[in-house]
């Protein structure tokens, strides 16, 4: 547990510095050109460039050391900071300002770079809970690892726009280099029990996209998972693409900033909660639990135009995440081998992050071309507005629950499907692992 405890802060220190500069690139766009569709054109790239990456991040966890992937994750980030350090450094500051400056996108895209080398951590961090802790206590570690993940958004929250407003990107990559070149020599430090042979098939990494589906779909029900909370990421992106603009509706844009901070507690309570207590002895009933509660809260906390309302269902669903994302990795721990955990979650990644931009560049047209003229001189003013509301921000509402109402409805199928009781029984029953990987 000890050296649980290392890794977890080696990777609060590095995944703050890595998402620090990611924020800190949007807001410092955004100060600069003033555009908002280079500013969501950024929040793309970034999602799609996760989603590619995930995959190819999942072979090398699974063909190297995970000790030695996560250093190496650091040194990409760390040379990458330094060469965007002198590039800002020798650009003229007028350049920043134009949103079309080739320059401006180079700088963008390479510190992208950085930040994306970062998530491999994210990926050999699950298979290190597989290595380091007994099989009965890795859903509180992985309430842990979700405690961390709150603590890293409170933490870049905090400082990313405060060092933009003093310094633009200056500080921010003094910062990032200082900070990643100590977690870097803390984690060399550091001993990991790790076999010698860390894949089976002696393989070497490379992008292997048949051999990971295999992988995957060699676990009955599996890929039912990764598929339900891939169809739960694109629902997600409905609130991704529609939230800020639903909450500055009801609240100035500083208030709404606080409340943010505040609500992202939600993570480190849901994460402390489940390190307490786990999630029971089969977690896949824990994830269906949790997405029946995420649902039901989305279908009512903006059945009314109040800020309170809307805080107190937030703070639920948030606090209830963490239990979704333990229980899909608390499953992948014990039914697939250690040896290819690394490309289950590298997979898992790709397709999951795959679905939210896409919903999120979808959304906002259809809100504004229907959902807000339905509710604003529409049919919807006669049919519901009596109770429910009218105007712009009551469209957007009226999104909010039925996108709640289509997830309940699909959770509620899904758990009934005879996949999710063939991957519960895989997992109840401890599948035995034959030498040569296969599963018996």
């Amino acid at each position: 547990m000890k050296t649980f405890y290392q890794i977890l802060a080696n990777t609060l220190l590095a995944s703050v510095t890595n998402m620090t500069v990611w924020f800190a690139m949007i807001f410092f766009i955004y100060l600069e050109t003033k555009s908002v569709t280079a500013t969501s054109v950024v929040s793309g790239i970034y999602l799609v460039a996760g989603a590619v990456s995930g995959i190819w991040f999942g072979n090398l966890v699974d063909h190297h050391r995970k000790k030695t992937v996560m250093i190496f994750s650091g040194f990409v980030s760390l040379l990458i900071y330094a060469v965007g350090f002198v590039v800002y450094l020798g650009v003229p500051a007028e350049t920043w300002k134009d949103a079309t400056s080739p320059t401006l996108w180079m700088f963008f895209s390479l510190l992208l770079l950085g930040v994306i080398a970062g998530n491999i951590r994210g990926i050999a961090l699950p298979t290190l809970v597989s290595i380091l802790i007994p099989e009965d206590s890795r859903d509180k570690a992985n309430g842990l690892v979700g405690t961390t993940t709150g603590i890293i958004f409170l933490i870049t929250s905090a400082i990313s726009g405060f060092l933009v407003s003093h310094s633009g990107m200056y500080l921010v990559l003094i910062l990032a280099m200082i900070v990643m070149a100590v977690s870097i020599a803390h984690l060399a430090t550091m001993k990991i029990p790790e076999k010698e042979i860390v894949n089976i098939e002696g393989k070497p990494a490379k992008l292997d996209l048949r051999g990971t589906l295999a992988v995957v779909t060699a676990v009955p029900g599996l890929i039912a998972l990764i598929f339900f909370s891939t169809f739960n990421n694109f629902l997600g992106g409905v609130f991704m693409g529609l939230m800020d603009a639903y909450g500055l509706s009801l609240v100035s844009v500083e208030v709404w900033g606080v409340l943010w901070a505040i609500l992202s507690c939600g993570f480190i309570v849901g994460g402390l909660l489940i390190a307490r207590f786990g999630l029971g002895k089969n977690p896949l009933f824990a994830m269906f639990a949790a997405n029946i509660v995420i649902w039901i809260i989305s279908s009512v906390f903006t059945i009314q135009p109040s800020i309170v309302l809307l805080c107190a269902g937030m703070f639920i669903y948030i606090s209830v995440v963490p239990f979704i994302e333990a229980a899909e990795h608390t499953i992948i721990q014990k039914v697939v081998p250690l040896e290819r955990q690394g490309r289950v979650f590298g997979f898992a990644q790709s397709v999951e992050m795959s679905a939210a931009p896409l919903t999120t560049f979808l959304i906002g047209p259809v809100t504004e071309l229907f959902f807000i003229p339905f509710m604003t001189t529409g049919a919807g003013v006669d049919l519901i507005g009596g109770w429910f509301g009218t105007g712009a921000a009551r469209g957007i509402a009226l999104v909010f629950t039925l996108t709640g109402v289509i997830g309940l409805v699909a959770t509620l199928i899904a758990m009934n499907t005879k996949y999710y009781g063939l991957l519960s029984k895989r997992y109840t029953t401890n599948p035995e692992i034959l030498p040569e990987g296969e599963f018996a």
